[in-house]
Parts: C-alpha cells; sequence; structure tokens
C-alpha cells in the first residue's frame, strides 16, 4: 500500500503507549527494590526474582497473545489484557509478602506483552513495505520514550509517596488504556482472515514458523541484539548506585543516552526506508553497534573508576544501531509467514523475552561486580547476534546460487 505514515500518528502513539506495559513493569519499580526488600523482608537475590518472574510470565504469554488475535482479533486481546494489568498492578500495591508480591508480578507479565505483540500485527495487517517500516519506527521512537521517563517517574512516586504508589501508577496506566482502546483501537484482522482458535491448531502454525532455520536466525540475533543492551537494565541499580555512586532519583542518567539511542535509531530508519535496502540499513547498524561495544570495553580497561558521562554514552551509540537493526529484521520475520503475522510476532517475543529473563536472572548478577565485566558480556552477545545474522546471509546466499543451478 502507499497510504502515508503521517496518517497513522494517531495509531502509531496508542500502539506506543499500549507497548509501554512491558518497560514501565519493569523499569518504574527498580529505583524502589531495595526498600521494597526492606518493606517485605526479602534479600537482593529474592528481590531479583520480582524481575524474573514477570519476564518469565511475559514471555510464556507471549506465544498466546499474536495466536489469540489471529483468531478472535486484535482488538478483544488488547482490552482484556490492559484491564487485568491493571487489576494485577494494583494487587501489587496492596501486596504485604514476597509471595503475594510474586503472584501479582505474574499476573503483570502474562497481560504487559500484548500490545507489544499485537501491535507489529495491526500495522503490518493496514500497511506493507517501506509504509510499514516507517509506521513500525514511529511507533518504536514514541514507546523508546518510557524506559527513560519509567525509572525517573518510579524514583520520584517512590521519594513522595513510597513503594506502594509505583504500582498504583501502574494499575492507573492499564485502566487509561483500557478505556483509550475501547474507544479508539478498531479492528485490522476480520473474519475472514481469522484462524482456528485450537490448541492442536496453534501448535502446528507454531511448529510451521520455529522451525524454519531463516526464523530461528533472525529471531536469535533480534535477541543477542537486545540483550547486550538489556544486560544494564536489571544490573542498574548496582552499576548506577554502587559503581557511579548515583542515587534512586538519577536513574536517567542511564536510561536517558540509551533511550536517546533508540529513538534516534527509530528515526533513522524510518528515514533511511525507501532509500535503502533492509540489508544495507542492517549493515550499517551493526557497524555502529560494533563501535559502541568496543569503545565500551576500550574505556573500562583504561580507568579504574567510573565517570560521567564516559560510563554510558557508549551505550547510547549501541542503541542507535540496535534500533537500526531491529525494524528490518521483525518485518522480514512477518513476510516470512503472511498469514500468521500475530503467531511469528508471539514466537519472536517469546525468544526474545526469554533471553531477556535468563540475563536477568542468571547473567546480570554474575556481571553487575565489575563494569569491565558487564562491557565484556555486552560484546559476547553482540558477536553472537552478528554470527546469527551472518549464518541467515549465508542461507540466503547458498539458496540463490542453488535456484540459479550455479
Amino acid at each position: 500500500m502507499s497510504t502515508s505514515s503521517r496518517n497513522h500518528l494517531g495509531l502509531a502513539a496508542l500502539l506506543a503507549a499500549l507497548s509501554t506495559l512491558g518497560p514501565f513493569s519493569i523499569d518504574t519499580f527498580l529505583p524502589a527494590m531495595r526498600a521494597i526488600g526492606d518493606s517485605l523482608a526479602a534479600s537482593p537475590l529474592e528481590m531479583q526474582q520480582a524481575l524474573t518472574v514477570y519476564l518469565f510470565c511475559y514471555a510464556l504469554m507471549m506465544l498466546w497473545h499474536g495466536s489469540i488475535s489471529d483468531a478472535v482479533g486484535r482488538r478483544p486481546v488488547v482490552l482484556v489484557t490492559t484491564l487485568l494489568f491493571g487489576l494485577a498492578s494494583i494487587g501489587c500495591a496492596l501486596s504485604q509478602s514476597l509471595g503475594s508480591l510474586l503472584l501479582f508480578r505474574a499476573l503483570q507479565g502474562l497481560c504487559g506483552g500484548a500490545g507489544l505483540v499485537v501491535g507489529r500485527a495491526i500495522i503490518r495487517d493496514k500497511l506493507d513495505g517501506a509504509a510499514a517500516q516507517r509506521l513500525m519506527s514511529q511507533v518504536t521512537m514514541l514507546f523508546s520514550l518510557s524506559p527513560a521517563i519509567a525509572p525517573v517517574v518510579g524514583g520520584w512516586l517512590f521519594g513522595a509517596f513510597g513503594w506502594h504508589s509505583i504500582f498504583v501508577f501502574m494499575g492507573l496506566i492499564g485502566f487509561a488504556l483500557f478505556v483509550l482502546s475501547w474507544f479508539a483501537l478498531e479492528e485490522t484482522h476480520h473474519h475472514a482472515a481469522r484462524q482456528p482458535l485450537k490448541v492442536k491448531y496453534l501448535l502446528a502454525n507454531y511448529w510451521q514458523v520455529g522451525r524454519k532455520p531463516d526464523f530461528q536466525l533472525l529471531t536469535a540475533a533480534v535477541s543477542f541484539n537486545f540483550a547486550a543492551f538489556f544486560l544494564y537494565i536489571p544490573s542498574a541499580p548496582v552499576f548506577l548506585m554502587q559503581h557511579l555512586h548515583l542515587g534512586p532519583s538519577q536513574f536517567l542518567w542511564l536510561f536517558g543516552p540509551a533511550v536517546s539511542g533508540i529513538m534516534f535509531g527509530a528515526f533513522l530508519s524510518g528515514r533511511m526506508a525507501g532509500h535503502f535496502s533492509p540489508r544495507e540499513i542492517v549493515s550499517r547498524g551493526y557497524w555502529l553497534m560494533f563501535i559502541a561495544a568496543a569503545l565500551n570495553l576500550a574505556y573500562n580497561l583504561a580507568v579504574d573508576e567510573q565517570a560521567l558521562p564516559w560510563a554510558v554514552l557508549p551505550l547510547a551509540l549501541y542503541t542507535t544501531g540496535m534500533s537500526l537493526v531491529a525494524p528490518s529484521i521483525t518485518l522480514n520475520l512477518m513476510d516470512q509467514f503472511p498469514s500468521l503475522r500475530g503467531t511469528v510476532s508471539s514466537l519472536q517475543g517469546f525468544c526474545q523475552t526469554m533471553m531477556s529473563s535468563l540475563v536477568a536472572g542468571v547473567l546480570a548478577p554474575m556481571a553487575w561486580s565489575s563494569p569491565l565485566r558487564l562491557a565484556a558480556v555486552m560484546s559476547v552477545l553482540l558477536v553472537l547476534g552478528f554470527v546469527c545474522r551472518m549464518g541467515y546471509r549465508l542461507r540466503q546466499g547458498l539458496q540463490k546460487t542453488a535456484w540459479r543451478g550455479d
């Protein structure tokens, strides 16, 4: 289609807002994690599970959000999940024990990813080609504000009203998005295109998508690329407060540069769409990520004491490259299965979030004791992502050679 993405700015804003539930659930409560642990008599390692449980459930339900939306439509999934997210957030605010908090965090996780997964499918329902890439870039630019705003808002709420207010705020976001979606979100996946909602059929669809090597390689590439940055998210309390000696209200020093990079990369992706091939855009993104990882390693090898802004500037460059790469690869993935875009989006989101859960629960606690170790793990994850992308390129080259009969 040739529809200009300018005509879809309102849709981009709504989809970006729906996608904020995920990062807000992760980032808003980071400044208060220590205080929540003290209040609930939980150790720092036990409190880390409030993030890991959320991510695990977030990933698990991502397998179903897209598939259910393929069967019943996009709009019902968004409405149900935003309402339940609001109720789960209020449950977190009222929790009196770690077990209760983890239960409601799990429910938040089951609902928090619907906007992101279903939003991708909505974009692809309405647009294709460069127009779809531009709209996805607009959503990314607007959505990427939330990781910068969330910890700042969380720190302010915690300082002014205590940690319970953070979850009340999340609940208000969920309820507000339910109301907005009720009035402003139209159905884009009509009855004629819907798939049967049967477990056997859904599992067959997952098998059809998941067994394809191209899907595996591209999904792994995006997941490793994001994991290299996400490593710093669960490590933020230690990285900022212990290594950089900042306070709970100063998390913007990490999230500000990183999110600025995401927004700038999304802006570049939208501007380059239609002027450069997706392959060229992805290659330029990887160049930026490798330069950023090298600078991060070099800085940490050169100094004994971390200092601002140099400790965080490489992350801004890295996320610029990451944001250049992601839209092109994501659209490529969904174009491989035109009738199963929701399923593809779900499976990709599941794999990426499971990787993030592994990073939060295992890699981050192993690496956050040293900024140099964080930089080294970041570099290793980037290399793994690049290897997966090159594996995909190699397969494409071999397939073209075989098709020509060379």
